[in-house]
């Protein structure tokens, strides 16, 4: 009897250790230990490499206590070998995210090569901590802030992981892409992709070029429904917005301090109804033209002739100087090349350089523009498309349509960014039941999001170097406000996560499945709208 109670005992203290320690996206290895340690008013933050950058990845944390616990902890330089969240750069790790975490009752203990991985660390700690420290009010004084005792060494998979958000089709408010931000640093992903125009939208302002926001940023009317709903109807209310270059410094920079690459789009040739309704003589026809209220793919495109070019220049001249990151996406797809076939300058432009068809003019289109992005610095991107006429020089490819297009650029050497909308489109349905938004063309469960694995099993090992990544984009034609977005996000985005965090052969749905259990509570306090089965 007695040996029984105690193996009942052993299995009851496992199966509270496993319960204890629930991160997303899963470390690369997770010892778990007995005991734990609590933060309280008295612990201290040690920085060793105190600087800014250090001080900048313990902010996020600080700040949480500073709100749920109603105190901020002490940051220091000085040592300390008790009490003490120490956080040290360690050279030796594998990559500038990696990271190791040591919970012990006396202390937690960070290494990690850059400032980066302290801040990856540490988000670890939060998940591990009671689920109230997402409190946007201070709690109750006998909450216990308790970090389950553990050793984590861990390190990303893929170096690109990131979420689309397509704010053209429905505008979102700057403090609303702030808590974006802020979910996506939650799940340790890296990249904002900000697609910030398109024939429904332009959401950026470009001082040389007032009307891009004065006319291109507002559409008269906006259909009701599904696109292929019959007869259409419409609501008449003129809708739109877009971002001042204040906004998106200030964007940029808050994702910055939670160490997010934000990445913009602005779309060419095709989808640029938009912009070519506040400036016609950029098309090949001369307009007029209304700013999109329908979804889907229009024929209006930039011209090729020279002064399209200028224009696209100085557009991009406003912003680079806006985006420090290292990358453009400049979008290439779904361009119908109607117009270009009956355009006089279009095809002048052809026979002077040479161009056996409106294929490849679209990619002498594209190496003109990555050609001066790389006069200034900058690398672009581009969805699957621009495959179709020839790979522009110096492009990234981000492969949309399947897979097909990542391993014909990886296979040629091009690096690549895997989205292909059979898994990573989440304005797509979450299950046959979901009803309330979105778009029903599809399921993608939460399971085939974390089943993906980005890197095709035909490549052979020297070409899947090329898989940079992964990427989940939101479309949202059928997603109006900040509620909506996250109910298609999550918790599909903790599997993405996973998706580009875990090696394959360490992934176990049944496992994930377990720890999101405790991610959901920090969801419900933070008050994310996800969608429950």
């Amino acid at each position: 009897m007695k040996k029984n109670l105690f193996i009942l005992l052993l299995l009851a203290t496992a199966v509270s250790l496993r319960a204890a320690v629930s991160i997303v996206p899963k470390p690369d290895k997770c010892v778990e230990k007995r005991g734990h340690f609590t933060i309280d008013n008295k612990t201290v933050i040690c920085l060793s490499g105190d600087n800014e950058e250090m001080r900048n990845a313990v902010s996020f944390f600080n700040d949480l206590f500073r709100t749920a616990a109603g105190y901020p902890l002490e940051v220091t330089g000085h040592l300390r070998s008790n009490n003490v969240i120490r956080c040290q750069l360690t050279p030796s790790l594998a990559s500038d995210e990696a990271y190791r975490l040591i919970v012990s009752p006396s202390s937690i203990r960070i290494e990690a090569k850059s400032a980066k991985g302290v801040f990856y660390a540490l988000q670890s700690v939060r998940q591990l901590l009671p689920a109230a420290i997402e409190s946007d009010k201070k709690v109750a004084d006998d909450v216990k802030w308790t970090v389950p005792c553990v050793l984590v060494d861990d390190a990303p998979q893929f170096s690109y992981r990131g979420v689309m958000l397509d704010v053209s089709r429905h505008f979102i408010p700057k403090e609303d892409m702030k808590r974006h931000i802020d979910l996506l640093a939650f799940h340790k992903l890296n990249t904002l992709h900000w697609h910030l125009t398109d024939d429904q939208g332009w959401r950026i302002e470009i001082k040389k070029y007032p009307k891009l926001t004065q006319k291109g940023a507002y559409r008269p009317k906006t259909i009701k429904g599904y696109m292929w709903d019959n007869p259409t109807e419409w609501d008449t209310n003129r809708y739109g917005g877009f971002y001042t270059q204040e906004d998106i410094r200030e964007i940029v920079a808050y994702a910055s301090k939670r160490f997010i690459e934000v990445i913009p789009e602005i779309e060419m040739p095709g989808h640029s109804v938009a912009p070519l309704t506040a400036y016609p003589q950029y098309s090949c026809s001369g307009g007029p033209f209304e700013v999109e209220g329908r979804w889907g793919v229009f024929n209006d495109i930039y011209c090729t002739k020279e002064i399209t070019f200028n224009f696209l220049q100085d557009v991009l001249d406003e912003v680079v100087e806006l985006f420090p990151s290292r990358f453009i996406h400049l979008g290439g797809d779904e361009a119908p090349r109607v117009r270009w076939k009956n355009c006089v300058h279009c095809q002048q432009r052809m026979k002077d350089e040479g161009l056996k068809n409106e294929a490849e003019l679209q990619t002498y289109f594209m190496n003109r523009i990555e050609s001066y992005l790389s006069g200034k610095g900058k690398n672009i991107i581009g969805w699957d498309e621009i495959l179709e006429g020839g790979v522009p020089q110096g492009a990234v490819v981000m492969s949309w349509r399947g897979e097909k297009g990542g391993i014909q650029a990886a296979d040629t050497g091009y690096d690549v960014i895997m989205s292909p909308n059979i898994y990573m489109y989440f304005n797509c349905h979450q299950s046959k039941t979901q009803k309330r938004i979105g778009t029903n063309k599809r399921i993608i469960s939460l399971e085939k999001v974390y089943n993906y694995h980005p890197v095709p099993e035909v490549l052979p090992k020297e070409k899947a170097k090329h898989i940079k990544g992964v990427q989940a984009n939101l479309w949202t034609e059928y997603l109006v406000s900040r509620e909506d977005m996250e109910y298609m996000l999550y918790p599909r985005v903790a599997a993405l996560s996973e998706v580009g965090w875990t090696p394959k052969q360490q992934k176990d749905y049944t496992g994930f499945c377990n720890r999101l259990e405790n991610i959901r509570k920090h969801y419900d306090v933070l008050g994310v709208n996800y969608y429950q089965e």
